[in-house]
């Protein structure tokens, strides 16, 4: 599938630099607690933040300090080397401490034109419901006077529809992914996942169309044993390409860059489009900053094992990413109770001179899945 490298080769990617030739206004996000519909709803082109597995943090270590989660520290040597230059702005969420910190410095060192900080609520009850459902409508407002457009309840709701058959598309992937015969590799369905990252619904929605015709009677191979990735925020697919060089094949994932943003997506129409989206997107983080959420993160954890009939869990974290290290943890232990061979790593994000000690960790977790075999 190559015609998605052209996708994922950049930062500013061909097809942004032509988007912002043609007069077209980008803002970068970081978390996907961030309601693509509504920026895309203004003709707003969002663009989520990504270091490609970019390594060097000499910059953003004088600023964000090396005790902090080194892809957000990538991201922020990006941002203040210019990599980024071509966005209009800058979308802040408090997904977690690292984040904020990253684009909290960011921000004072280099500035943006748009700056909108939306809070998001760490518990699902009622009153988090409705402190969203406020901040959306902020965010609305706020985007509004920044593309100086109006939008009505019923093309924010087109939007939503729109949307939600994309993530349809993306479950269909993940279906010839998972299945038994898998006809696309982990390498691939994260180039897929990354490519719409930056591009509009409409071009990306034409991509997953084009992805799903090749590879529906595709089929990848025989694998020595079937891999399912988890953990922090990671981009790497040089890291997937390492566990599955090695053998492994990683048919399912637990990522933000992957599931997480998209597998239990389904909006509920009623009420406003903020009401939907709230509900939509607080009900449906499955992400260790959601405080109470662990019960249904390992539910989920747990279903995509059954489902794509994995042999073995790989759990990373990014150095200094406390949430995830923690979560990883009692995920470990449910999987283990479960009687699933888990893979806990701690890795430094685009770190060349990690990826020597994580091949030897992964064959070595490939030989006992083989051996138990």
């Amino acid at each position: 599938m190559d015609f998605i490298d052209k996708h994922v080769a950049a930062i500013e990617t061909d097809f942004v630099a032509s988007w912002k030739a043609d007069g077209g206004k980008v803002l970068g996000y970081a978390c996907v607690a961030t309601p693509v519909e509504m920026i895309t709803a203004f003709k707003v082109l969002p663009y989520r933040l990504r270091a490609l597995g970019f390594g060097e943090t000499d910059m953003a270590d004088a600023r964000l300090s090396r005790f902090n989660c080194s892809f957000c520290r990538s991201c922020l040597q990006l941002g203040l080397t210019g990599a980024y230059d071509f966005l209009d702005g800058m979308i802040e969420t408090n997904g977690c401490d690292h984040i904020r910190g990253m684009v909290e410095n960011w921000k004072y060192a280099r500035g943006f034109d748009f700056f909108h900080y939306l809070k998001v609520p760490h518990l699902t009850d009622a009153s988090s419901l409705a402190f969203f459902t406020e901040e959306l409508a902020l965010f609305r407002e706020a985007l509004g006077a920044f593309s100086g457009r109006t939008v009505s309840d019923d093309d924010l709701f087109a939007e939503i529809k729109r949307q939600d058959g994309i993530r349809r598309k993306l479950r269909t992937v993940y279906a010839i992914r998972e299945r038994e015969k898998p006809g696309i590799t982990g390498v691939e369905a994260l180039k897929v996942f990354l490519a719409g990252t930056a591009l509009p619904p409409d071009v990306f929605e034409d991509l997953l169309d084009r992805v799903i015709q090749e590879r529906t009677h595709h089929d990848v191979g025989p694998v020595r044993a079937r891999l399912l990735l988890g953990g922090s925020a990671t981009d790497e697919v040089d890291f997937v390409r390492d566990m599955e060089d090695l053998g492994g094949l990683v048919v399912s994932d637990m990522l933000c860059f992957g599931s997480r943003a998209f597998w239990q997506h389904t909006p509920q129409m009623n009420g406003s489009p903020e009401d939907v989206l709230a509900r939509m997107y607080l009900e449906n983080l499955v992400c260790p900053r959601m405080f109470s959420e662990f019960p249904a993160r390992r539910a989920y954890l747990l279903e995509a094992v059954r489902r794509a009939r994995v042999d073995g869990v790989v759990l990373v974290h990014n150095k200094f990413c406390d949430i995830h290290g923690v979560d990883n943890v009692q995920l470990r232990m449910a999987l283990e109770e479960a009687g699933v061979p888990v893979l806990q790593l701690e890795k430094e994000y685009g770190a060349k001179a990690d990826a020597g000690r994580m091949r030897t960790r992964v064959q070595a977790f490939l030989e006992q899945i083989g051996n138990a075999s």
